[in-house]
């Protein structure tokens, strides 16, 4: 046993040594933003590398800008105020704070594993908020104690024969036919929940010891890729089901490599997570070096999921800014556009994180500048 854990622990801190990279003088000095990164062992950057950082930046600018209620325009970067991006933070995103504030801690919902997890992952699979407010209307209040397969699939089918899409197309959800035999994606989507319900998911969750456990446990469910196993995995880990830290595992999305090939001409050895984590270590240096001023959301750095994610975002940015560096996909354009006629956002986070309270600080003291101003 104790060789066993000597092995573990002495390849743990070959691991962490290995991403733990020694930048020299780097890191340590200024520079003039170059375009280019001559020398970062032991990866090469291109010009979008210095891009990401800048993107980052800038749009968190935006969403605190927004925070505020200031005045449109709230960028002079011509592509951020013509495009839709996410934010810097994923959990900042309006379908993410929808899922957190109304479907995992509203107050009059039980809070069990099994019916937290239910909420979450039922909310996900469609990942539309119209979708949860259309069950909410036709079905009372979501609780799988009261779950019943033929009340959900006739509001859902109704729903779809009245012309209405019911799954967001932020990502495409497999259909499962071979998997679950119905024809209907949706019916097939809610014997995927049955299932993991039936096979005690929740509660083998609750009991993970790290978030590549829980997304090893989520993975092995048919129709359920790489990808859809960390986006669930951190939509569970929002909840009090699991606490796992989100600097530890991490996956990429076809588009964060495609960001990652653009921000990278070499990777140096090092694999796509490797590199998500490397940029999340080197956070604080790079907006240093480039002299931007990065306002985190109240102390919490970007995670690994939104190192993740600004690769993605990036990836769709430089298709405008750096038309001449390639992804791996091909795709020169960006499809959506930014129409600014949203409602704002009442942010409020996991409790977990304890930054609530200093959002409502951070508003407070802006109300009362904004009112002496006049």
């Amino acid at each position: 046993m104790g060789t066993k854990r000597q092995k573990h622990l002495t390849e743990n801190l070959e691991e962490n040594k290995q991403l733990s990279l020694d930048f020299g003088e780097y890191s340590d000095k200024r520079s003039p933003a170059p375009e280019i990164i001559s020398h970062i062992l032991p990866a090469k950057p291109t010009v979008v590398f210095n891009t990401y950082w800048r993107f980052a930046a800038e749009r968190q600018r935006i969403f605190f800008k927004k925070l505020e209620n200031a005045p449109i325009p709230w960028t002079d970067d011509s592509i951020l105020s013509t495009y839709k991006f996410t934010n810097a933070y994923r959990a900042s995103d309006r379908v993410s704070q929808y899922l957190i504030r109304n479907v995992i801690y509203q107050n009059n919902r039980p809070s069990s594993p099994n019916e937290v997890f239910f909420r979450i992952i039922l909310f996900k699979i469609f990942n539309k908020m119209e979708t949860w407010e259309l069950l909410e209307n036709k079905l009372g209040s979501i609780i799988y104690a009261e779950y019943s397969f033929e009340r959900y699939d006739k509001v859902l089918t109704d729903a779809i024969q009245s012309g209405q899409t019911i799954y967001s197309a932020a990502y495409i959800m497999p259909s499962g036919g071979t998997s679950f035999g119905h024809t209907a994606k949706h019916r097939n989507h809610l014997k995927l929940i049955e299932l993991m319900m039936a096979s005690e998911l929740p509660q083998k969750l609750v009991d993970a010891k790290n978030m590549h456990q829980g997304f090893d446990l989520i993975r092995e469910y048919p129709t359920i890729g790489d990808f859809l196993a960390y986006q669930f995995i951190t939509d569970v880990n929002y909840s009090e089901i699991t606490n796992f830290s989100e600097m530890e595992f991490v996956i990429p999305g076809p588009g964060a490599l495609d960001g990652i090939r653009k921000c990278f001409s070499d990777l140096g050895g090092l694999n796509e997570p490797e590199i998500i984590k490397f940029m999340a270590e080197i956070q604080d240096s790079e907006f240093e070096r480039l002299g931007l001023t990065f306002q985190s959301i109240w102390g919490r750095k970007l995670q690994l999921i939104d190192c993740q994610n600004l690769f993605c975002e990036v990836d769709k940015y430089a298709r405008i800014k750096h038309p001449d560096i390639a992804g791996i996909s091909g795709r020169s354009r960006i499809k959506q556009r930014y129409s600014g006629k949203t409602k704002p956002v009442d942010y409020w986070y996991p409790p977990k994180w304890g930054i609530n309270p200093a959002i409502e600080e951070y508003r407070t003291a802006k109300a009362h500048t904004q009112f002496k101003c006049k």
